[in-house]
């Protein structure tokens, strides 16, 4: 059989390490802190079988009929009105767009900005998706210094000065994957003088903002922003329920309308029914105190798993402690490798995300990523005592 040849692009494009990791979860007895799954018990079954049955019975019809690219008027109302409140963003509702996921914004993010061999900076570590997202418009990756508060901005600032094609910064400036860190306001300010100087899109990813558990919101870089630069990305997926797969993008009208060209050209619309059963929840109950469900929940398990790593692992063993999110960032000694640590602790059924993955160039092999929404709370400590069993062998 004569060999099938396949575009050059797919030279770069491999399998994505979470979701790979992901089918660990499937194994028996498996205590699993490897995805960044939310917790299934907080999805509101009932609630959204109740919104369902309201739109099939009231506008049956027109929830399986094609509709506007650009997405549901009534639930892009919702979202613009929920952005004032929750990120100080002022929006109206054309300037948001509805995606498949707040990933198909990055994958159009990406088929918006980049031409081969043009260059995307990333925090370090950054977010694995992203990569994948950007890989098939075969960009070059570059990683920015990043401390506690962020991305630094006089090294961001150095790279925008002798570094050639810079098309777009990507950034997650709330309890980001994988660390869980938080920028501070100052470094998201510093952040914007920086980018406005060099005119620089920066696409802000924003699932977790929502989840905070201890301290005080700080406003969205999108809040701030003067210039029209900043994209916004959100989604529904961790404060509702990832299987409808709804996100936005909220940009400047210049910018949306490309996004909008795009999503003509990839699947023409989102899901109507799925936009009109979210839009139809937020009408008949109250999503705000839902999330404050989830985040009572996240925040317990947080803890719990943070005071057992300080209890269990051996002190030279450091890890992050977010204020919000769905991750904590362990380091390990140097001269440990988290991807073979990681096969002695599946032996004893308990798996976590390398930290490799998490950075476009490779290495940091001595980290990982590990996940605290989706285990109950009697898994997160057996989990975390095997960890530490395996840990201290290691070590000695």
């Amino acid at each position: 059989m004569q060999q099938i040849t396949f575009a050059k692009r797919m030279e770069r494009i491999k399998g994505s390490e979470i979701r790979e990791a992901i089918k660990l979860t499937l194994k028996p007895n498996m205590i699993s802190f490897a995805g960044g799954l939310p917790a299934p018990e907080m999805f509101p079954v009932a609630e959204m079988k109740d919104a369902a049955c309201h739109v099939m019975d009231e506008t049956g019809a027109m929830a399986m009929q094609y509709a506007t690219t650009e997405g549901f008027e009534p639930l892009r109302e919702k979202i613009a009105v929920r952005m004032k409140e929750k990120y100080d963003i002022t929006a109206v509702p054309q300037d948001i767009l509805i995606t498949n996921g707040s990933q198909q914004g990055l994958d159009f993010s990406g088929r918006l900005f980049l031409d081969e061999g043009d260059v995307v900076l990333f925090e370090s570590p950054s977010y694995m998706g992203a990569f994948n997202a950007f890989q098939a418009y075969q960009p070059q990756f570059m990683e920015v210094p990043t401390d506690e508060d962020g991305m630094i901005p006089e090294a961001l600032e150095k790279i925008l000065q002798t570094t050639q094609r810079i098309k777009m910064i990507y950034v997650i400036p709330d309890f980001q994957n994988p660390t869980g860190r938080t920028w501070s306001l100052e470094r998201r300010k510093a952040f914007l003088e920086v980018v406005n100087r060099f005119h620089i899109p920066v696409i802000e990813d924003n699932p977790y903002g929502e989840l905070r558990y201890e301290g005080k919101a700080i406003p969205s870089l999108k809040s701030m922003d003067t210039e029209g630069l900043v994209i916004f990305l959100g989604s529904f997926s961790k404060i509702l329920a990832p299987g409808y797969r709804i996100g936005w993008i909220c940009a400047a009208p210049e910018i949306l309308q490309k996004y909008v060209f795009l999503k003509q050209g990839a699947d023409l619309q989102p899901s109507t029914i799925s936009q009109m059963e979210i839009s139809r929840f937020m009408e008949l109950y109250d999503l705000d105190a839902h999330v404050e469900r989830i985040r009572a929940l996240y925040g317990k398990r947080r803890t719990l798993m943070l005071d057992t790593m300080e209890a269990v692992f051996p002190k030279n063993i450091k890890f992050t402690r977010p204020h919000g999110g769905l991750f904590t960032w362990v380091e390990l000694p140097p001269q440990m490798d988290a991807r073979e640590l990681l096969k002695k602790c599946v032996e004893k059924n308990v798996a976590y995300i390398p930290g490799g993955a998490f950075f476009p160039e490779g290495g940091k092999e001595n980290t990982f990523r590990m996940n605290f929404s989706n285990m109950p709370e009697d898994k997160i400590v057996e989990g975390i005592r095997r960890m530490g069993e395996v840990l201290r062998e290691e070590l000695l």
